[in-house]
């Protein structure tokens, strides 16, 4: 068992893989447990999840800096990021970063028959390049090896030109501190840095981007939900939750807990800390430092060294990917250098 920032996570030692999936807190394992075995008695009613949609929901909101009722909620990032491409007008320039996640580009070349333009530059290109596009769709930390986009270049592009601005958070919400009430559209996952089940995401729309068709239109997107559940005409709420998608309960009720408690922390320092152990491995293994909590490395049989010596990482592009969250510590950078480092 350990103790990090407040709360307690069973986590083994070495388990260096929070970019695949998070670790919950014991209080988040404990509040799906309670939940299931309410389920499992018939003692729950669909109204009762209410409460937890809205903390999580809430908590998603204040980690991105925008307010509650500019978030939709979902399952997974590209069905919200989904909404946003459906919604381009024919012809659409968007521009991409190469090699990011799929669930970030695909949504959007899906769209070509609709002549959908997706352009690939290099991640530090991005700003150079986006003045010409009509949407800028990035993850702002990247999946594959922990680059972080320059986010600042990206507001000032939203600030002083018509490029509208996406951002998947997925792999740098719950460890990187982040302003997002610029950008048109922030998207992410709940079940690696927010440590929630998976089938919970999130999408924060800015008042001034563009209409999105709700293409997912539903009952629970209603304006008043458990009272308009049959029959026409449409009725959708009038604020970011008419892109809701019927929630999964056991998942929000797990990222309410979980994304309360973060939301609640001071992230200048998770981010000091967790960057900070991803950088140790890093000089250890004669890299520069990076401040990403994520780090790629191209090490002569790299995952089956640190596998064999209890370390849980993940072969990603061709590389082993290490992720250092909250709950880890110094020993798990030295047990990772020293297996690298094993002939």
């Amino acid at each position: 068992m350990r103790e990090a920032f407040g709360a307690k996570f069973d986590v083994p030692d070495g388990y260096l893989n929070t970019a695949s999936i998070g670790i919950p807190p014991t209080d988040v394992v404990h509040a799906l447990t309670e939940s299931v075995a309410r389920w499992g008695s018939g003692l729950d009613h669909p109204a009762d999840f209410e409460p937890a949609v809205a903390t999580a929901r809430g908590a998603f909101a204040r980690l991105v800096g925008t307010a509650a009722d500019r978030v939709a909620i979902g399952a997974t990032a590209s069905q919200l990021i989904g909404l946003v491409a459906a919604s381009l007008p024919d012809g659409a320039r968007v521009l991409v970063a190469k090699q990011d996640f799929t669930s970030v580009l695909f949504p959007f070349a899906a769209q070509q028959d609709r002549g959908v333009r997706v352009t690939e530059v290099e991640l530090s290109e991005i700003a150079d390049h986006a003045a010409d596009h009509d949407v800028v769709a990035v993850s702002a930390v990247q999946s594959s090896d922990g680059r972080i986009v320059d986010l600042d270049a990206l507001r000032q592009v939203a600030a002083s030109t018509s490029t509208r601005v996406l951002l998947d958070v997925t792999q740098a919400l719950g460890w990187l501190p982040m302003r997002l009430d610029w950008a048109d559209w922030v998207v992410c996952a709940g079940y690696k840095w927010l440590l929630s089940p998976r089938g919970a995401a999130w999408l924060a729309v800015h008042p001034d981007a563009p209409e999105i068709r709700p293409n997912s239109a539903n009952w629970y997107a209603s304006d008043d939900p458990w009272n308009t559940t049959y029959g026409l005409p449409l009725r959708l709420a009038d604020d970011a939750r008419a892109l809701d998608l019927s929630p999964t309960w056991f998942a929000q009720v797990g990222a309410a807990v979980a994304m309360d408690w973060l939301a609640g922390l001071d992230m200048t320092a998770v981010a000091g800390h967790c960057a900070g152990l991803a950088d140790e491995f890093r000089t250890a293994l004669d890299l520069p430092p990076a401040g990403s909590a994520i780090v790629s490395v191209q090490v002569p049989d790299a995952v089956s060294k640190l596998t064999a010596a209890g370390i849980s990482c993940a072969m990603r592009a061709g590389r082993a990917r290490l992720s250092f969250h909250l709950y880890n510590t110094a020993a798990d950078v030295e047990r990772a250098v020293n297996a690298l480092r094993s002939a």
